[in-house]
């Protein structure tokens, strides 16, 4: 039988990533016909791309023809980033740059995830148009991807997030959901950054953001520039910490506030809260609160659930 197909296609790079699997979904039950790529984690669900090989890229470019493309693939981890940054570079720059090349030949809108880290932190909130300063390699080289999209393809749409979490697979795939173990496991004391102000995201907000940017794109070819969406709540790592233990109940005493800048690590902005009134001007938007959507993503990593279930259920 005929199976419908949805008319407007979507192609999404790092779709096995925790952004990627959230803009992949956001999408596909939004009558997009979304394909996904990905690398290590691809098969079954997902295309095998390795997005270094400029010729593969072409190839699914073109045969699919996608309206939209939202490039969510990325080296994101900053301490990662310093010790590898050849790497770092061919991914964040190089590959960008080519992406936006194949989008222009197909005449396709491309989505570019960049990082609030591409501010020094120094004078929050930041706008749009406020000059970037990035402290770090990774904020250099997402800096250095968005430059390239856009000298490659004016149609474009750079979109700065933040710090994310969400549905994770592993803990480790969000820098919010990786402190869980030390909240749940109260019997040694854990020493949480009070020093950076962060604005948690929940990626499911971001993948809306980016549908609802793509179709009112497809009704007005003037959207297009750099963009900025963030949570609204504002929170230290000692502070989120504390926000998942109250969320599930559990004691938050040995959690111990560190308010010095960290010595260790790439450097990380004090405050690099990015300014969103221009995607809400445009009516684009959504916010999940930062205890619903933590105690969501989280659930399934409580250690403890036996009496728990009556908390929640």
């Amino acid at each position: 039988e005929d199976v419908d197909i949805p008319s407007r296609r979507v192609l999404i790079t790092g779709a096995t990533g925790l952004l990627g699997r959230a803009v992949f979904k956001e999408f596909n039950e939004n009558n997009w016909n979304a394909v996904g790529c990905g690398y290590r984690r691809a098969q079954p669900r997902f295309e095998q791309i390795n997005l270094l090989d400029s010729i593969a890229v072409h190839d699914i470019i073109h045969d699919f023809q996608p309206h939209v493309i939202v490039h969510c693939a990325a080296e994101r981890r900053p301490d990662i980033v310093e010790s590898q940054p050849d790497a770092a570079s061919q991914l964040n720059v190089a590959a960008s740059a080519n992406l936006a090349k194949e989008a222009a030949g197909v005449g396709a809108f491309l989505i570019y995830i960049s990082t609030d880290y591409v501010f020094d932190g120094t004078s929050p909130p930041y706008k749009e148009t406020d000059v970037p300063n990035p402290l770090n390699l990774y904020g250099k080289t997402k800096l250095e991807g968005e430059k390239a999209v856009l000298e490659n393809n004016e149609d474009t749409a750079v979109l700065r997030i933040p710090v994310l979490y969400g549905e994770v697979e592993r803990l480790e795939e969000s820098a919010v959901t990786v402190m869980f173990d030390k909240v749940q496991f109260s019997n040694k004391s854990a020493n949480m950054d009070h020093w950076q102000q962060r604005f948690p995201t929940n990626v499911k907000d971001v993948a809306a953001v980016c549908r609802q940017l793509a179709e009112k794109r497809m009704l007005d070819p003037s959207i297009k520039g750099t963009f900025h969406w963030s949570g609204n709540e504002q929170m230290t790592k000692y502070e989120m910490a504390c926000a998942i233990a109250d969320a599930f109940n559990l004691p938050s005493s040995h959690l111990r506030p560190i308010t010095d800048s960290p010595v260790l690590g790439a450097l990380r902005p004090k405050n690099a809260q990015l300014d969103c009134s221009k995607l809400e001007m445009l009516g684009i938007g959504q916010r999940t609160p930062f205890r619903a959507g933590i105690r969501e993503s989280l659930w399934p990593f409580l250690v403890d659930k036996r009496w728990r279930q009556t908390v929640f259920h």
